[in-house]
């Protein structure tokens, strides 16, 4: 088994979720003490609160992962009186670090909002809100066919090949022969100086994000044999990621709303929910989900064909603006979100063994739902 640092699981999952994504001014990643340390265990939950803090230390947790960041607001002063106050300070005397993963983990391809349209049972899901479109580049590049090999391995590793969330190491590889003359000052890997040279060469071409062009760059000059590599980069025009809130789709069969606010009560395990509808009986098909409070998005559900959403802590007032526009809305709470417990200690189990290091991962066993229903 491997030891490993902090750095090396956060690496591994802002491949999965990367920070760019989050909302601005949203306050992710790490908000409490180092990744530059040795993590053999860690604890994930959705809320960071001062109860969950002592069960980390009771378990000698190194790595709190969260969804919901410990911060959202800067602190005013460091008197321990105030309770969040002294579990920052409890935080910090046991060496115990927190890192968040908030609207990164909303919108990524396969994160928050996919897991909850996952457990309601909707398929054929789309994204409910855009939030950010990534633009992507071509690299088409020249070497030597003894060469092709590491130079396809150097760029997958800086991150091109990749298409869609299922797909990686996707290149084109054409042979031809290439020619060139080696004059004045040139000290060429292949041939003689004054001397035309032809050679066997691949043209390799491998797409990736434009956030990842000066990567991909270095990994092609530190790889290429050549004192003066050929390579082009085009911009392509007809392909995007695209990243998003919520998601929408269809369940199997149409389903009563009443019955279906009973099921998403019992999907969830909450003890309560509210649910808004002009006609309780109505048949429902096409749902949209959205985890937190995500009341103002409700148009972007409409203008998909929902005729539920789900999302929680729906204001008064919002409400009667759904009502108006026909929309029926099931409000869970905010707690729904817990999913990512299971989720991400599934995840980061899977990359224990496939990497082979050597992590404990456990989830926080702590409800940290405020609300009582009565």
């Amino acid at each position: 088994m491997k030891d490993i640092l902090g750095y090396d699981l956060i690496r591994k999952f802002e491949e999965f979720a990367p920070t760019y994504l989050a909302e601005e001014g949203d306050p992710v990643g790490l908000a409490i003490g180092t990744l530059n340390k040795p993590i053999k265990k860690v604890l994930v939950t959705l809320d960071v609160r001062p109860e969950v803090v002592q069960e980390a230390i009771s378990k000698k947790v190194d790595l709190i992962f969260a969804h919901h960041p410990p911060i959202f607001r800067p602190a005013k002063n460091l008197i321990t009186d105030d309770p969040q106050i002294n579990m920052y300070a409890n935080l910090l005397k046991n060496n115990i670090s927190v890192y968040a993963a908030h609207t990164n983990l909303d919108v990524a391809t396969n994160g928050m909002n996919a897991w909850l349209a996952k457990a309601i049972g909707i398929t054929d899901t789309e994204i409910m809100t855009v939030t950010k479109k990534e633009k992507y580049k071509k690299l088409v590049v020249f070497v030597p066919l003894a060469n092709e090999d590491s130079m396809i391995k150097a760029l997958t590793q800086a991150g091109a090949g990749e298409v869609g969330p299922n797909y990686k190491d996707c290149t084109y590889v054409v042979e031809g022969t290439g020619s060139f003359t080696p004059v004045n000052q040139a000290h060429p890997h292949i041939g003689q100086i004054d001397q035309i040279e032809k050679v066997q060469e691949a043209r390799i071409e491998v797409m990736f994000p434009e956030r990842l062009t000066s990567e991909v760059e270095k990994a092609l000059f530190f790889t290429h044999p050549y004192e003066e590599p050929v390579y082009d980069i085009y911009t392509i025009e007809n392909y995007l990621d695209e990243y998003g809130l919520g998601r929408v789709g269809n369940l199997e069969a149409p389903i009563s709303v009443e019955e279906f606010a009973i099921k998403i009560k019992s999907v969830f395990g909450v003890t309560g929910l509210r649910y808004i509808t002009n006609d309780p009986s109505q048949m429902i098909q096409r749902v949209a989900i959205c985890g937190g409070d995500a009341g103002k998005f409700y148009p972007d559900a409409v203008k998909k064909g929902a005729e539920v959403y789900i999302t929680g802590d729906v204001y008064y007032h919002v409400g009667h603006d759904m009502l108006a526009s026909g929309l029926t809305v099931i409000d869970p709470g905010h707690h729904i979100e817990s999913i990512c417990k299971t989720e991400l200690v599934g995840l980061f189990t899977t990359w224990s063994k496939e990497l082979n290091w050597d992590l404990d991962v456990s989830s926080s066993t702590l409800n940290t739902d405020p609300y009582r229903f009565i």
